[in-house]
């Protein structure tokens, strides 16, 4: 007993602390009962985390096991709340060597409450966007500013949306960091390290998945040497669903929240080269689009939304999305199957292209499929307003830094979503709804 009093006693707030959290904290995935935290401090430090239930009546703290941070994992702390009460509101604090550390503001998160047989699904939103460079002069372009608009990020937060979804190009590796470890956790470290990020990582759920320039050198595919180390760092710096599909290599991932799936595909790990002229030709691999394939099909969410690198529906062949570099196949094999087994309301989520837009594709009698591309938060722009994509919606080219934040409201079996995208001061910029078939 006296040992309980004397570790509670040493759990008092710090309040000249924030100098030993490095980057964070982070909230990552969120079940009914479950929730991953992320933090990275300055330094070697014996972490852990405080919680307890957002509540002025509750004042005694729940604690996490600790862990000394240490240089090997570029001193990131992850852990996971388990036992977790559905559907309630937990305030959070980071503990550095027995203290708890004051936060920079609120930090809080909700678990979700399970719906399914028992009421409506809840409307909720989230966040969305990719293409995330932050400057550096002594590793930028010569003479060249490419990235800027950091304030975009305290744009997201006051949306309160239930997560942020990251399509890729989330950092921006550079030829001093592909190459090691150590570069790899440099530059995730760099990016994260921005002010205006903080809080939105500290109080919205963020998940992700990536592109090339998070994957290794630009346009690189499933023959990059260091794809492993690549996929060591993504896995430190983010805190996805800690489980994969079985047999699928690289960040292959699924979540899922109130009525809706998301499917985070990997466009990277087996992608064959864009200049290889022999062989069967895949984005996905065979083993991520067989089980893509089986995961849709067993879906009953209202909306599947499939989150993946590059653009799928685009029919100009350019850069690197589906339809350039013969990868028009795989995408084709795709279209057949949701054909074939009427899959309805199948939106493809997708960055890379450093400009915004979405593309529909319809045709009678069989499910419409869309695309949304939203791109880029803070790397340079793109102007491709005079591509020859026959599938763009009207008005949705966007070439400018943006963001969007999508809403999912109204009843089961009849839910709207409603797609808003926002500049970098987050004015709206296009807005457009979608019904579910």
């Amino acid at each position: 007993m006296k040992f309980s009093i004397l570790f509670f006693i040493c759990l008092i707030v710090n309040p000249s602390s924030h100098s030993q959290v490095l980057n964070g904290p982070m909230i990552g995935h969120v079940t009914f009962n479950e929730v991953n935290l992320w933090v990275q401090t300055a330094k070697s430090q014996k972490v852990g985390f405080a919680y307890k239930i957002a509540s002025p009546s509750v004042k005694q703290w729940n604690f996490t096991a600790t862990e000394i941070t240490n240089s090997a994992n570029a001193f990131v702390y992850k852990t996971t709340l388990a036992n977790l009460v559905q559907g309630a509101t937990y305030t959070y604090r980071v503990v550095i060597d027995g203290k708890i550390q004051e936060s920079r503001g609120v930090q809080q998160f909700t678990t979700q409450q399970q719906w399914a047989y028992r009421t409506n699904p809840k409307d909720f939103s989230f966040a969305l966007g990719s293409c995330t460079y932050v400057n550096e002069e002594q590793t930028d372009r010569l003479n060249q500013v490419y990235g800027g608009d950091y304030q975009i990020f305290n744009q997201i937060a006051p949306h309160t949306p239930s997560f942020m979804l990251w399509l890729g190009d989330n950092i921006y590796l550079r030829e001093s960091d592909w190459s090691s470890k150590s570069g790899l956790q440099y530059r995730y470290t760099h990016t994260r390290n921005i002010a205006e990020m903080q809080t939105l990582l500290a109080n919205v759920p963020q998940y992700a998945i990536w592109d090339d320039h998070d994957f290794g050198p630009n346009n690189s595919d499933g023959s990059f040497i260091n794809k492993k180390l690549s996929k060591e760092a993504f896995d430190l710096f983010w805190a996805n669903p800690t489980t994969q599909p079985e047999g699928v290599s690289g960040i292959t991932n699924l979540f899922d929240w109130e009525d809706c799936q998301f499917f985070l595909l990997d466009n990277r790990y087996n992608r064959t080269p864009n200049e290889r002229k022999d062989g069967q030709r895949t984005i996905l691999g065979r083993e991520q689009l067989d089980w893509f394939k089986n995961a849709l099909l067993n879906s009953s969410a209202s909306f599947k939304f499939v989150a993946l690198g590059g653009q799928f529906l685009n029919t100009a062949p350019v850069f690197e999305n589906y339809s350039a570099n013969g990868f028009a196949q795989e995408r084709q094999e795709i279209i057949d199957f949701i054909y074939l087994h009427q899959i309805k309301n199948v939106v493809f989520l997708t960055g890379d292209r450093h400009h915004s837009e979405l593309s529909v594709l319809q045709q009678e009698g069989q499910p419409t499929i869309y695309d949304l591309t939203v791109s880029p938060l803070t790397s340079g722009v793109h102007d491709a307003s005079i591509e020859a994509n026959t599938l763009r919606v009207k008005g949705s080219h966007i070439a400018k830094r943006n963001y969007g934040v999508i809403h999912i409201k109204g009843m089961h079996k009849s839910r709207e979503l409603q797609i808003n995208l926002h500049d970098s001061n987050g004015e709206l910029l296009w807005s457009q709804s979608v019904f579910e078939e």
